[in-house]
């Protein structure tokens, strides 16, 4: 992923670019409205994290202008305005998604991640990646899940929920997609019972290696914690 981090304050710019291109994520910066507007018209990036509060023009201006030259990128604000109000003035001048600060690092990358998936032509390779995270590992003939060396013993349901989470390795999956995929053609169960299995889940895979992550507006991810 090509991002363009579009931030006023230099300390948090540097951190992004840090924290980020550890995460293999190739990141430009640019701290200025005029300068970030130039650079994505310049060479497109596949996504931009664009702060609202910016010397020469705002975020909302440059987001302005993008949108009116043609510029699809997906966009994500971050920024400390983090009111209802604020949110939907972003989203109804063509942002694709808002994440207020302080944020969680987890969740800034799912979010970024997601937007890339949605540009057009993007080929997601993960089906062909061996599925192995921690110390799970997620036998694709099978559709066994073992920990370590042992088949992990899950109910039905459980089972449905880490397959689907471990198929998409480091990447969220909606709670409305695990919902049907745990509770197929159930309409008479609860939309919070995905809750219910999410939590009995965490407590078999605690000593796994991965932390079962709870993303706001996103859904779940899996992540290694080593």
């Amino acid at each position: 992923m090509n991002l363009l981090v579009v931030e006023d304050d230099p300390a948090m710019r540097t951190a992004l670019q840090r924290s980020l291109s550890r995460r293999g994520i190739t990141v430009r910066l640019s701290g200025d409205g005029h300068d970030a507007l130039a650079q994505w018209r310049a060479n497109a990036p596949d996504v931009v994290l664009l702060d609202l509060t910016l010397p020469g023009l705002d975020g909302l201006q440059v987001l302005t202008h993008a949108r009116r030259d043609g510029l699809s990128t997906p966009v994500l604000i971050l920024t400390a305005r983090g009111t209802v109000g604020d949110r939907v003035i972003g989203l109804n001048t063509g942002a694709d998604d808002y994440l207020a600060k302080p944020f969680d690092l987890d969740e800034l990358e799912a979010r970024l991640r997601a937007l890339h998936r949605r540009r057009p032509g993007f080929e997601d390779k993960s089906a062909s990646t061996p599925r192995q995270m921690g110390e799970l590992r997620y036998d694709n003939e099978s559709g066994a899940i073992y920990l370590r060396d042992q088949i992990l013993e899950l109910t039905p349901r459980e089972l449905a929920l880490l397959q689907a989470l471990m198929t998409k390795p480091g990447h969220a999956v909606t709670k409305e997609r695990l919902f049907e995929l745990v509770f197929p053609g159930e309409d008479n169960v609860q939309y919070e019972a995905i809750e219910v299995v999410v939590y009995r889940l965490r407590k078999k895979i605690a000593h796994a290696g991965v932390t079962l992550m709870t993303l706001r507006g996103l859904g779940y991810l899996l992540k290694a914690t080593a």
